[in-house]
């Protein structure tokens, strides 16, 4: 029914309050309509709080209270059944009597997976399933390719000249080359502060000793790893105090099974880069094409834009600067594009 798309998008909405604040937990939003008219609202705020039906049941007005046993309950994904850090919520909304749920998308969760809807079905209560199901994949494919493929969410990011090249010839105590303005300097933040790590390699440490970290943005620092298979890593760089050292040739599956990681950022030179755009280990791209031609001062030639395994979601254009967004082809990413 149109009805239940409406308010499933804006549980939605709700739901997209929590990026960045939610990992490794979904982001999920919840609507509570009774007599036509919205009596609750919330959504998931911070992992090891309350989930979006708490917060919604929470946000019903005392006079609206007797309201919830005729009311419909619209959630973005499904209501889970066990006990963790909060209780089931399935079970919050059966002891609450509502008697119709509308659900976005199942839970992938093998500790939920049809349970909660399960549980809620076996009062007699009504369940409707798969409204806005891509929808809610898509804003929660951190989530899903966590659990789905028990690794983590891995985006990467980089900075080129309009002609191809990502660095310039150094002067002696020269940095890196700044492609970046102001305003796409906030949005590299936001990738950041959405991100629960960053990865880079000691090669691109040992260059540019970067600081990797979250600046003039509200959100949760992403823990810094550093790839050092070689072991040539400057242990006096400003990044090295702080990070991970990986010394593998499994990075994410270490970052993901070792430390719980689910959503990496990868901001690293164009060597490796091209080795995880070839191996297919990658989810989303970003790409900045400052508007500079470096020409004969240009070294690091970016890697080439990956046209066969990906796909181009958009463009966006900042202080005339071209921002490319990517996803690979087949990923769960690609569910952004519908």
């Amino acid at each position: 029914m149109e009805i239940d798309r409406m308010y499933m998008r804006r549980a939605l909405q709700l739901a997209a309050n929590g990026r960045g604040f939610t990992a490794p937990n979904p982001m999920v939003g919840a609507v509570i309509v009774a007599r036509g008219r919205v009596i609750g609202e919330g959504w998931h705020r911070l992992c090891g709080q309350g989930h979006a039906e708490v917060n919604a049941v929470a946000s019903v007005s005392e006079a609206d209270t007797p309201l919830l046993a005729e009311s419909t309950m619209y959630v973005t994904l499904e209501p889970c059944s066990h006990y963790g850090k909060t209780p089931p919520c399935a079970r919050l909304i059966i002891e609450k009597g509502i008697k119709r749920v509308v659900v976005g998308a199942g839970d992938p969760n093998p500790k939920v997976n049809g349970r909660g809807i399960a549980m809620i079905r076996d009062t007699g209560a009504e369940v409707i399933t798969g409204v806005l199901a891509d929808e809610s994949i898509a804003l929660n494919k951190v989530f899903f390719t966590a659990q789905t493929l028990h690794r983590p969410y891995i985006t990467l990011k980089w900075a080129q000249s309009a002609d191809g090249f990502m660095d310039v010839r150094r002067g002696e105590g020269e940095g890196a080359y700044r492609f970046s303005t102001p305003a796409t300097k906030l949005l590299t933040m936001k990738l950041r502060g959405e991100s629960e790590a960053i990865l880079t390699t000691a090669a691109t440490v040992n260059a540019d000793n970067p600081r990797l970290n979250l600046r003039q943005w509200t959100g949760r620092p992403p823990r810094p790893f550093i790839l050092d298979r070689s072991g040539i890593l400057n242990h006096d760089a400003h990044l090295a105090v702080e990070a991970v050292i990986l010394t593998g040739d499994n990075p994410f599956e270490v970052i993901f099974k070792e430390y719980g990681v689910t959503s990496v950022l990868v901001e690293a030179g164009p060597r490796y880069m091209s080795h995880l755009l070839e191996t297919g280990m990658w989810d989303s791209l970003r790409v900045e094409i400052a508007p500079v031609a470096l020409g004969d001062r240009g070294i690091c030639p970016a890697p080439s834009l990956p046209f066969g395994t990906g796909i181009l979601d958009r463009t966006e254009k900042f202080d005339a600067s071209d921002l490319l967004y990517f996803h690979r082809r087949g990923s769960i990413a690609a569910l952004n594009s519908l």
